[in-house]
C-alpha cells in the first residue's frame, strides 16, 4: 500500500485515496532530441529532409526547381512606363519635332521598373555609348523622341527623389509643366512624367 505525502495510506499508488494529493513526483519531461548528424536539413527553413521536396517551404533539394525567391527590401518607390495617347496628340498637334513621322504604339504594355539609388536613369541603351539606363525605353515598341540619356531621378538622404533633364532633346514635363534644364525638381507617388512622342512614366508607391 502506498503512502501519500501528506501521511495517507492509498490503494492507489499514483494519486492519494483520502485527500487526492500526487503520490511520487510528476514524470521528468522528455529532452528533445537534435536531429542525427547525417541528416540533411532544408538550406532555406532548416527543417530535416523527409523528400524531394521540403515538407514546410517547398525547397527542392535536387536543385532543379526554381530558387526560392527571397522578399525584396528597400525597394520602396516604382516607376510605370506606359503610353498616352493624349500626350501623343497634342504633340502631333503642336508639331514637334519629326511629329509627321511619329505614330502611336498599336500596343504597348505597362511596364514597372523599381527604384533604387543613388540614380535612376531614364532613356534608350546604346551600344555604342556604353549606356544602359535603369529605365530603359529602348522597347519594342520603341519612342523615338527619347533620348538616350533622357532624364535621371536622383535619390535623396531621407528617401525621397528628384527628377533631373540633363539636356534632351525634346525636353521632359512632369505633371503638365515643362521641367527646366538641370535643375532638379522633386517627384512623389502619382507624379506623372511625359517624354518623348507618347511615353508617360507614372511614379507609384509600392515594390515591383
Amino acid at each position: 500500500m502506498a503512502t501519500c505525502p501528506q501521511g495517507h495510506p492509498s490503494g492507489s499508488d499514483d494519486y492519494c485515496d483520502v485527500c487526492g494529493a500526487q503520490i511520487g513526483g510528476a514524470p521528468a519531461p522528455q529532452a528533445s532530441t537534435p536531429p542525427p548528424a547525417d541528416v540533411e536539413l532544408c538550406p532555406v527553413c532548416q527543417t530535416p529532409r523527409a523528400g524531394q521536396f521540403c515538407e514546410v517551404c517547398g525547397h527542392d533539394f535536387t536543385g532543379a526547381g526554381a530558387p526560392i525567391q527571397l522578399p525584396t527590401v528597400g525597394a520602396r518607390w516604382e516607376a510605370v512606363t506606359a503610353a498616352d495617347r493624349t500626350y501623343y496628340e497634342k504633340i502631333v498637334t503642336e508639331g514637334g519635332p519629326d511629329a509627321a513621322a511619329m505614330q502611336f504604339p498599336h500596343y504597348c504594355p505597362e511596364r514597372s521598373f523599381a527604384l533604387a539609388g543613388p540614380e535612376v536613369r531614364i532613356g534608350r541603351r546604346s551600344k555604342a555609348r556604353g549606356l544602359q539606363p535603369e529605365i530603359d525605353l529602348t522597347g519594342p515598341p520603341e519612342d523615338p523622341g527619347v533620348s538616350h540619356l533622357h532624364a535621371v531621378l536622383l535619390e535623396q538622404p531621407d528617401g525621397s527623389w528628384l527628377l533631373v533633364d540633363p539636356g534632351s532633346a525634346n525636353g521632359t514635363q512632369i505633371n503638365g509643366r515643362q521641367l527646366p534644364i538641370n535643375q532638379p525638381v522633386p517627384v512623389g507617388p502619382g507624379d506623372r512624367i511625359h517624354l518623348g512622342a507618347w511615353t508617360v512614366i507614372t511614379i507609384r508607391e509600392g515594390t515591383p
